[in-house]
C-alpha cells in the first residue's frame, strides 16, 4: 500500500465504556469519549447562545432572520446589523470564553488547587493594572499598546507572586494566598489612580473594568483571533508536558520533561489567556475558576482538561452574555463581566464548602 491509503484492517477503533482508542499507521492516541461528548455539547450551547444573543438589542431580529443572513442571504440592514454590528460580540463571548476557560485549566493543574485560576491569584489584576496605567498614564487605547502592556502586567504580576511564594518549592495553597494579597495590593492602585484621574478618563475606566464585550469589533476582534490562536496553539503544544508534571516534579523529569522550562512556558501561556481578554474587554471574572471545574465534574476526570475546559468556559461567558442581553430588555444594559460576578460568586462559595469536605484530587 502506498500514499495516504489506509485500508480498513489498518485501522481500528475499540470503544469501551469511557474511552476509545484510535489506531493507525501514523496515530495512536487514546480518546475519552465522554470528555469529547461533553466538550462537543457545550461547544454546541455555545454556538447556540450566541446566535441567539444576535437576535436580542435595540433592533430585535427574529431567530430566522439571523440564520437567513448567516447562510449568506437577507436584507442589507439586516446584514449589517448581523454581521457588522453584533457578530463580532458574538464571536468574542464564545472565544473569549474559551481563552479563559483554557487560562484557568493551565494554571489549576499548576497549582494543584481548584481556587488556582488566574483571576483568584492576581494574575488577571495585573493585567488590569497595566491596561489602567497604559490609558490613564499614556492616554492610549490602541489594541496593541494595551494588549502588550496586559500581558507584561499579568507575567510581571505572576514573577512576583512566584518569587514570594517560593520556599524549596511552589505549594499551590502558599501560591493562591499570595496571589490573592497582592491581588488585593493591586486593587488598591488601581483605586487610587482613578481617584486621580480626569472624570472622563476615571469613567473609562470604570466601565473597562466591569468587563463588557459589547464594544468589541472585528478590527480589534481579527487581532484577537490571530494571537489567540498562536495562544491555544501553544497551549495544545505544551499539553503533554502539563500532563507530565501533575505527577510530580521527580516523575515528569524521569518521564524526559524539563520541568522548569515547561512551567514556565505554561505560565506564560496562561497569563497570554487572559491578557488578550483583559485587553480586548476588561477583566471577567470567575469564567478560569469555574469552567475546569464544572468541565471536571461533568467528565468524571481524574484531572482537569484543556479541550474540556475550554469549551465550558465557552458556553460560560456565552451564555452569560446572553443572560445580560435578556435582563437588558427589562431593566437596562450591564456589562457580561457583572453577570459572571454575580454568579462566579455564588460557585466560589459553593467551592469552597465543597473542597473543605473533599480534599483536591478524590472522587466527587
Amino acid at each position: 500500500m502506498t500514499g495516504g491509503s489506509l485500508t480498513s484492517s489498518r485501522r481500528r477503533i475499540d470503544f469501551g465504556y469511557a474511552s476509545c482508542t484510535l489506531r493507525t499507521r501514523w496515530l495512536s492516541a487514546h480518546l475519552a469519549t465522554r470528555l469529547l461528548w461533553v466538550s462537543a455539547a457545550c461547544f454546541a450551547s455555545a454556538v447556540v447562545a450566541a446566535v441567539v444573543a444576535i437576535t436580542l438589542g435595540d433592533y430585535p431580529l427574529a431567530l430566522d432572520q439571523v440564520i437567513t443572513v448567516l447562510a449568506g442571504g437577507g436584507e442589507s440592514f439586516h446584514r449589517m446589523i448581523v454581521l457588522e454590528w453584533r457578530m463580532p460580540v458574538a464571536v468574542s463571548a464564545v472565544f473569549f470564553g474559551a481563552l479563559l476557560g483554557l487560562g484557568g485549566a493551565i494554571f489549576q493543574s499548576l497549582t494543584r488547587n481548584p481556587l488556582g485560576s488566574p483571576d483568584v491569584i492576581g494574575f488577571d489584576a495585573g493585567s488590569y493594572t497595566a491596561v489602567v496605567i497604559a490609558i490613564l498614564m499614556f492616554h492610549s487605547s490602541s489594541y496593541w499598546f494595551l494588549a502588550t502592556a496586559a500581558l507584561i502586567g499579568g507575567l510581571a504580576t505572576a514573577f512576583v507572586v512566584y518569587v514570594l511564594a517560593y520556599r524549596r518549592g511552589v505549594q499551590g495553597f502558599r501560591l493562591v494566598i499570595i496571589g490573592i494579597g497582592v491581588s488585593a495590593m493591586l486593587g488598591s492602585i488601581d483605586s487610587y489612580l482613578i481617584t486621580r484621574a480626569d472624570i472622563d478618563d476615571a469613567m473609562t475606566v470604570g466601565f473597562w473594568g466591569a468587563g463588557s464585550i459589547g464594544r468589541v469589533t472585528w478590527s480589534s476582534m481579527g487581532s484577537s483571533l490571530l494571537i489567540g490562536a498562536l495562544v491555544i496553539l501553544a497551549a495544545t503544544a505544551l499539553a503533554p508536558a502539563l500532563r507530565r508534571l501533575e505527577l510530580g516534579d521527580d516523575a515528569a523529569t524521569n518521564l524526559g520533561t524539563r520541568t522548569t522550562q515547561a512551567r514556565l512556558g505554561l505560565m506564560i501561556v496562561g497569563v497570554a489567556t487572559t491578557a488578550l481578554v483583559t485587553a480586548a474587554a476588561g477583566p471577567i471574572g470567575f469564567i478560569a475558576l469555574a469552567a475546569p471545574q464544572l468541565a471536571r465534574r461533568l467528565t468524571r476526570s481524574p484531572g482537569v482538561s484543556l479541550l474540556a475546559s475550554a469549551a465550558m468556559g465557552a458556553a460560560l461567558l456565552a451564555l452569560a452574555h446572553l443572560l445580560s442581553l435578556l435582563i437588558a430588555q427589562v431593566f437596562r444594559s450591564i456589562p457580561v463581566g457583572l453577570v459572571t460576578v454575580c454568579l462566579g460568586g455564588l460557585y466560589l462559595m459553593w467551592l469552597l464548602i465543597r473542597e473543605a469536605r473533599t480534599p483536591y484530587g478524590a472522587t466527587r
